[in-house]
């Protein structure tokens, strides 16, 4: 339920402020940490093991490996649904991480299209189902007593993403060169095994929130119908899921209102999303038209990619100790919506760099690919102030028995970004610098509507109450 303020009559609201971490934590930032680890890993050459050892066309492969990492952005729906409503979040993340594992091992022993596809589906099933409980059931561990630590904790959290991906993208590719695709796909699977061994360790000690159909509790979509069918009851002024209280519990429609709301917070992200990961697309294309020779050390143009996890690992720290405090003596409050509409600005700010640097480019000069740090900066700064605070918030915000379905819906603008980035390229109107005026427009744009919407939304903090003593 909604935290409320403390009054003398309450118990639970009057304990005072715990400023310890859960004993639980570390079970689940290690359990992420190896799973982010054996996700990029296998990611890393997949392609390249579709076309040098299955001998696929590159067209194929590169359709395979685009399908695959939009059915890891699409599955979360379908583990946020079975999450919230039927085993709740252990059992979720311990079933279908069982699956993640038997994927691995298929692409590890079976060295063929049919290994291929098979060991694909169990992994976007299992690392697309895990992802909103993971990222959610991190947050059922903290009380309205230390619910000021909840902010750090994902940002730990997100830093055991990147500490896991960065290392993983780095040796991955070099076992498949020395080892072969059964070692390369096999260290991912090990560690995936020991993701699930440490998260099954801390078993006794997680807070488990029960699934509604054991506490009664009415999903989104059933109070939604109900309010649709019962549209005709509905007074002047009333919102839309008012008339299903004629079913459900005040409760449960105060949930559905609560998620609607940032459903609509949520919808402009997705232009975020079709910014951001084109850090391994366009980015990747301009870095080719640079002078890769920097400071004497030969790159490939990938390789810029990895300046992103090891930005993001640096630059946390210094978000959450330096910039924010100091922001906030100034006497302006870094609230997550704050936090995200600066976020917003500054991505469009990184396609503003990219264009100047990519001017050059279009007129036959040469730079030294070291300019791109500046647009990486200012990406990754506002990826922080956008991803993980969105993780915050969507956990924060979402009712108590909707909080792995919301971290879903957080999850498909990822999926939703990544179609307009497609669709953009495709219909090819914009070349050159023009490409990232373009983005640089839309995000601008995007900006302003997402601060309008968040300057309207009505702020609610869902989390377990502490236990009174």
């Amino acid at each position: 339920m909604p935290t409320a303020t403390p009054t003398a009559a309450d118990p639970v609201a009057a304990q005072p402020r715990d400023d310890r971490y859960p004993p639980q934590i570390p079970f689940i930032i290690g359990n992420e940490a190896c799973e982010r680890f054996s996700y990029y890993g296998m990611r890393s050459i997949l392609t390249v093991f579709m076309i040098q050892s299955l001998l696929m066309a590159t067209a194929d492969s590169k359709a395979t490996y685009h399908l695959f990492v939009s059915a890891c952005y699409l599955t979360p729906l379908l583990g946020g649904w079975i999450s919230d409503r039927f085993w709740g979040k252990y059992k979720t993340i311990l079933y279908l991480s069982l699956g993640y594992c038997i994927g691995h091992g298929i692409l590890a022993v079976n060295e063929s299209k049919t290994g291929l596809f098979a060991g694909l589906f169990f992994i976007a099933l299992g690392a697309g189902g895990i992802k909103p409980c993971v990222s959610s059931y991190v947050g059922d561990q903290f009380t309205s007593q230390n619910k000021h630590l909840v902010k750090k904790v994902f940002d730990l959290f997100y830093w055991s993403i990147n500490f896991g991906s960065f290392f993983s993208t780095m040796l991955i590719p070099w076992v498949y060169k020395h080892y072969g695709s059964g070692w390369a796909f096999g260290i991912p699977g090990i560690l995936m095994a020991i993701a699930l061994a440490i998260f099954w360790a801390g078993r006794k000690q997680y807070h488990n929130v029960p699934p509604t159909r054991e506490t009664g509790s009415a999903g989104f979509l059933s109070v939604a119908w109900s309010a649709w069918r019962h549209r005709a009851n509905r007074k002047a002024g009333e919102g839309f899921f008012r008339p299903a209280l004629a079913e459900y519990k005040p409760q449960d429609v105060e949930g559905a209102e609560a998620a609607a709301a940032i459903f609509r917070v949520f919808a402009t992200v997705s232009v975020f999303w079709a910014l951001f990961d084109q850090h391994g697309s366009s980015w990747v294309v301009q870095a080719k038209q640079m002078e890769l020779n920097v400071l004497g050390w030969q790159l490939e143009a990938s390789q810029l990619s990895a300046l992103n996890p090891l930005m993001v690992m640096g630059m946390i720290p210094i978000f959450t100790y330096g910039i924010y405090p100091a922001i906030e003596r100034m006497g302006f409050p870094m609230t997550p919506l704050r936090r995200m509409s600066a976020g917003m600005a500054i991505a469009a700010s990184s396609f503003v760099a990219a264009a100047l640097i990519q001017i050059p480019l279009d007129n036959g000069n040469k730079i030294s690919a070291a300019w791109q740090i500046i647009p990486y900066l200012l990406l990754t700064g506002s990826e922080i102030m956008v991803s993980i605070t969105g993780l915050e918030f969507a956990y924060t915000q979402a009712p108590r028995a909707m909080k792995s379905t919301i971290m879903s819906f957080w999850f498909l603008t990822v999926f939703v970004g990544n179609l307009i980035t497609a669709y953009v390229s495709k219909i090819n109107v914009f070349t050159g610098a023009m490409e990232f005026w373009f983005y640089a427009g839309l995000m601008a744009f995007v900006s302003v509507i997402f601060i309008w919407e968040a300057s309207r939304y009505k702020v609610r903090e869902y989390y377990e109450e502490a236990p009174a003593h």
